[in-house]
């Protein structure tokens, strides 16, 4: 009998997933624990393995198609079983469910208006039921046409069938992604198809009819880069924080002369023991760590109404990677000495530079760390990582006029900067952290009694 591949739910935010590539074709043997294919998360790239055995027998989406968690996009059974042609309701939701989930939220007086725009939705992404979907594509119907009715501006099924009805505009999938990337409105193209289907070559002639006036914006030497995958993902994740979290942020300066002459000494031991060069990273998540146990709202997770006091100190460490920005998290840093989160904290970056990291190695983070040190960089505003309360920045060390004793001197002086959500955090609590951990770091080897 044939089993259903679903797209796998891989973290508690992701709502779809980004097929990156096929690593099999209709036809092929698959065998059990074999890659199958690649997805985009919305944190990371990931190889997604079979737990079939048999012939891949369909595939229901294509490289870069976005597809809702729980969706059925393919079939793997033995050779010349059966199939549906076009692809199931997703796990767990029929159209029957459909009706009940639109009645309750109506009930509630929930419901979103049928003129919503769904285009509006979070990451620009038309929200649609997968039976939706399905009548969509056998009408070749783009969905950014249909008014959702359900909640949010979501589009049910039958919203689509009465937009087919009053003659919603037909485009070929080809044909609506040349119009998204060049901004064209489907509704500004004659289609010659059948039924005046909008095909390829009538968005190629109405962007050639289009030259000499289209904006600047659109001309061709301006070179056009769709917001996607790992860089859609980030930009989403950033939006939503600064426009749902009330941002505060502190800064402090501190000298760095004891933390320079503790990491010298500790140089050579560390890279002897791990193979791995401690950097000042470390010895401040390390700083961090202390300052979060005597603070723990910093080291809080806002989440609904409830401020969540989470027991472990699991600091995220923002590592640049191209196209956009990946938190690993470092696990209880708290208990760890130097050695070990020079090893640990390496390995993370390592794999995410890779694109190679787990699942379990994305989640779980409690504060998070954004050290752009190694740019001329003294201080930034960093955005917090949601749902913790709170981000720190580390700027360069850089030498600096300082009075010390009466006396100017120059000494080694970093800025750190402090972003908290004020709904969780007063500005008392966020500075009292701040002048703890500027204190660890200033007398760096109490950290290691």
């Amino acid at each position: 009998m044939a089993k259903e591949i679903f797209m796998p739910k891989l973290s508690s935010t992701m709502e779809v997933g980004t097929l990156l590539q096929w690593f099999k074709e209709e036809g092929d043997s698959v065998e059990m624990g074999e890659p199958l294919f690649e997805i985009m998360t919305d944190k990371i790239n990931i190889e997604v393995e079979s737990y079939e055995e048999g012939v891949l027998l369909k595939k229901y989406f294509n490289v870069d198609d976005e597809v809702e968690v729980n969706a059925c996009i393919g079939y793997i059974g033995e050779a010349g079983e059966k199939v549906p042609d076009t692809p199931p309701a997703a796990s767990g939701e029929s159209d029957a469910e459909e009706a009940r989930e639109e009645v309750s939220v109506e009930e509630n007086g929930e419901a979103a208006s049928a003129h919503s725009d769904p285009a509006e939705n979070k990451g620009g992404k038309v929200r649609a039921t997968p039976a939706a979907r399905r009548v969509s594509r056998e009408n070749d119907i783009s969905l950014s046409t249909v008014p959702g009715s359900g909640p949010n501006g979501r589009v049910h099924q039958q919203d689509v069938e009465t937009a087919i009805a009053k003659g919603a505009i037909a485009v070929t999938p080809l044909a609506e992604k040349i119009a998204a990337d060049h901004g064209v409105d489907l509704k500004q193209v004659i289609g010659t198809g059948a039924r005046g289907k909008i095909e390829k070559q009538d968005v190629l002639a109405y962007l050639e009819s289009a030259k000499g006036t289209v904006s600047e914006a659109h001309a061709p030497q301006a070179e056009r880069i769709k917001l996607k995958g790992l860089r859609k993902a980030v930009a989403d994740k950033m939006v939503e924080s600064v426009q749902t979290i009330p941002h505060v942020t502190l800064t402090s300066d501190v000298d760095m002369t004891n933390v320079m002459d503790l990491r010298k000494s500790l140089l050579p031991v560390i890279e002897k023991d791990t193979g791995y060069r401690l950097s000042f990273t470390e010895v401040i998540m390390k700083a961090a760590a202390n300052a979060l146990a005597k603070h723990p709202k910093l080291n809080a997770s806002l989440i609904g109404d409830e401020i969540v006091m989470n027991k472990e100190v699991n600091i995220g460490l923002a590592v640049a990677v191209e196209n956009g920005l990946i938190v690993p998290s470092v696990k209880n840093v708290n208990q760890k000495g130097l050695a070990e989160l020079t090893q640990v904290s390496k390995e993370l970056g390592r794999k995410a530079r890779e694109n190679k990291l787990k699942p379990d190695e994305m989640r779980g983070s409690t504060f998070t760390i954004s050290n752009l040190g190694m740019y001329a960089i003294d201080a930034f505003t960093p955005i917090i990582n949601g749902p913790e309360t709170a981000i720190l920045g580390v700027g360069r060390i850089i030498e600096k006029p300082v009075v010390v004793d009466g006396q100017l001197v120059a000494r080694p002086m970093m800025v750190l900067s402090l972003s908290f959500d004020h709904r969780a955090i007063d500005g008392a609590p966020a500075a009292a952290f701040l002048t703890d951990l500027k204190a660890n770091l200033e007398n760096p080897y109490s950290l290691l009694v």
